[in-house]
């Protein structure tokens, strides 16, 4: 089961996504959802099926999320991952603030 899905990026928030069916645009996400995601930026539209390999999302909860609630939120990776992936001289320098 192939689906064209359309992306938005969140100008409120970095790394944070919304798919989309691309035949439904964004008329099935909540009001609610899209107030506090932003104004979206279209970033691209990609073809998803359940062989393709997505980033940081498991591909069968987004086509699952897709048919089921017409849109899938990809949520910004926690702030800890951000800081393991930081070179060890900058988690161990004592500068002075």
């Amino acid at each position: 089961m192939k689906r064209i899905c359309s992306i938005y990026k969140s100008r409120r928030k970095n790394e944070m996504y919304l798919y989309v069916l691309k035949q439904d645009a964004l008329s099935r996400v909540p009001e609610p959802l899209l107030a506090a995601f932003g104004p979206p930026i279209h970033a691209f539209d990609l073809v998803l099926s359940p062989q393709r390999k997505l980033s940081r999302e498991d591909i069968e909860q987004v086509l699952a999320n897709l048919d089921q609630q017409g849109y899938h939120l990809q949520m910004p990776p926690p702030e800890d991952d951000y800081i393991e992936h930081l070179p060890e001289e900058l988690l161990t320098r004592n500068d002075p603030i």
